[in-house]
């Protein structure tokens, strides 16, 4: 692979390094394309663990100088991912359309349920949960806003039953992705974390094999993702790994996101 669409800067409080050492490490890998896709800000409210609503423009303009200044080596496309709340759609289209980003990315870390309460992906207490997260996936999909879905399968995360919920979850967006022809990402931050012992086996918290079987079935399209914190993190070893066990999977890899 020799573009990365998932790349972080320090503004989001849990990544590390300057716009710029992420530019040069895709350059030092052979990349042609790097999409930065920092943690998306809301105008009236505080999600947690992302840039301030007010670093916003700075975080536009430091891309659009870099692009310039790197223009024959690298291109830079400017992009966020962010959740998807239904009651921001005119913000979604403003993003997009007024403030000049190149995509959005859909990262459903968190969702409001179907009682209305705000849920958190990272700890969902029951399969329940996941099928809300399911819907929420599926809802952003239709929106046209985005233009692939970041870790789609990180749920897995949760040590939970794969149960019915579970499997309706994973059809279900296996199942809307393909209607809409929407680009799965295969995220290779997941093999950055330990592998541990789950209901379902000794495994990485995710990429999960059963849901990329399921996409590879329906030969939806995919991407790698390096989904990179840190500057050394862009095309990495688990980068390079991820690509390979996609492979191995048969997926329907794509090399760019337009």
């Amino acid at each position: 692979m020799r573009n990365n669409y998932h790349t972080h800067t320090n503004r989001c409080l849990h990544a590390y390094g300057t716009d710029e050492e992420y530019i040069l490490r895709a350059c030092e890998g052979g990349m042609t394309e790097l999409g930065f896709s920092d943690h998306g800000p809301f105008p009236d409210k505080d999600y947690g663990l992302r840039m301030q609503y007010g670093q916003l423009d700075e975080y536009i303009s430091s891309l659009d100088r870099l692009k310039e200044k790197y223009k024959d080596r690298l291109n830079i496309l400017k992009g966020l991912e962010i959740e998807y709340y239904p009651a921001y759609n005119d913000y979604y289209r403003a993003l997009l359309d007024e403030k000049g980003l190149d995509y959005l990315a859909l990262g459903a870390h968190s969702f409001i349920d179907r009682n209305g309460e705000f849920k958190n992906i990272f700890f969902a207490d029951d399969t329940d949960t996941v099928l809300d997260y399911a819907k929420n996936v599926c809802q952003a999909i239709e929106t046209g806003f985005f233009r692939f879905v970041a870790h789609p399968d990180i749920f897995f995360l949760n040590d939970l039953p794969v149960d019915d919920n579970i499997e309706r979850a994973c059809a279900m967006m296996t199942d809307c992705a393909a209607e809409h022809d929407m680009i799965l990402e295969y995220n290779a931050n997941g093999y950055r974390r330990a592998r541990r012992m789950y209901r379902d086996g000794f495994r990485y918290p995710y990429p999960h094999e059963a849901f990329w079987r399921a996409a590879a079935e329906k030969n939806i399209r995919a991407i790698i993702g390096s989904d990179c914190h840190a500057p050394d993190q862009v095309c990495d070893e688990s980068f390079i790994y991820a690509e390979k066990k996609a492979l191995q999977l048969g997926l329907r890899l794509c090399d760019c996101i337009f």
